[in-house]
């Protein structure tokens, strides 16, 4: 079959198509053949070798994608052949055909594209998991978003719309400020050009942000830092600038409020079954239209390098689709 391949982490300039045997699923797995995956941020860094892991070489890169199931292990109940589905996994998602954990699919809904299936599960799936289950968001308070233009961002926009937030999105170009605004962002601020601290203060009359959920990180997350309420959260979910962010300590202790980690893959991988109805919660909200994944553009399989540069250079709205099949 055909596939993408990193054979060293020296990022998207060095990927391969190629041919490479078809993949056979252990029991707990399913073979799917491949119509549409997604490239995100995190793909990048896989091949890129900055990931927190790093998978054994050669690689099929590829951590969201969608299509028909055609074979499954000897233990799953869940699927059969021929069921559309979703799935999410670390590796493996740029080729004709991929396997996947029965626990990391998820049924795709009559009516809904292959395309749009490859793109709910890391993006809202890291959102879900933040706001809800992390956060504990309540109805009314305030969101702040940054890199909110891109897929995970994006997708916390237009979540927290869905769940009742005030969502202020924060971007770094004003080109970007009417995708933002269209998904639930009441309030948009360019933290390239404008003072951050004064425009929460402004915007939230002082008071702060209940909920901080940076993809940033470095400077912007230490602005955010001085940035919140008494009681709120402030979530690092990545740090697509490229820098940790440290911070003094003594903010948090004096407003009383928490720095609370997500990294839903690991907790996708302890907690498979809570993980499961996360992900058919997140197609029963896709199939109603009650969130609405934005596809900046679709692509052929042998352009994968080209989309995962734009993703890196952040010239992608939402999230860019391979098309397989």
């Amino acid at each position: 079959m055909k596939a993408v391949l990193c054979n060293s982490f020296t990022g998207p300039a060095d990927l391969r198509l190629g041919e490479i045997a078809t993949p056979r699923p252990a029991g707990d797995e399913i073979l799917i053949e491949v119509y549409a995956a997604s490239v995100s941020f995190m793909d990048q860094l896989l091949v890129s070798g900055l990931y927190q892991m790093r998978p054994p070489t050669p690689f099929v890169p590829g951590t969201e994608a969608s299509g028909v199931v055609v074979a499954v292990g000897d233990n799953v109940t869940t699927f059969a052949p021929g069921d559309r589905v979703a799935c999410s996994a670390w590796t493996g998602g740029y080729a004709e055909r991929m396997i996947a954990k029965e626990s990391k699919s998820v049924r795709l809904p009559d009516g809904v594209a292959f395309e749009a299936g490859a793109t709910v599960l890391h993006n809202y799936g890291t959102t879900y998991y933040a706001l809800v289950e992390r956060a504990r968001a309540q109805r009314g308070e305030t969101l702040f978003v940054t890199g909110a233009a891109g897929g995970v961002g994006l997708a916390a926009v237009d979540l927290g719309r869905h769940l009742g937030l005030r969502v202020v999105a924060g971007v770094g170009s004003d080109d970007k400020a009417d995708l933002v605004r269209g998904y639930g962002a009441s309030e948009v601020i360019n933290y390239r050009s404008e003072d951050l601290r004064d425009r929460i203060k402004s915007i939230t009359s002082g008071d702060g942000i209940d909920i901080g959920f940076d993809n940033v990180g470095g400077a912007i997350f230490e602005q955010m830092a001085r940035s919140m309420k008494w009681g709120g959260r402030l979530m690092p979910i990545g740090f697509t600038s490229g820098e940790i962010p440290q911070i003094p300590m003594n903010l948090p202790l004096l407003k009383n409020y928490a720095i609370i980690g997500v990294f839903v893959g690991a907790w996708a991988e302890k907690f498979s079954a809570e993980a499961a109805r996360m992900n058919d919660t997140l197609m029963q909200l896709l199939a109603d239209g009650k969130i609405r994944p934005h596809i900046d553009r679709v692509l052929p399989l042998e352009e994968a390098g080209d989309a995962m540069r734009a993703v890196a250079n952040r010239t992608v709205q939402g999230r860019i689709v391979l098309k397989i099949r």
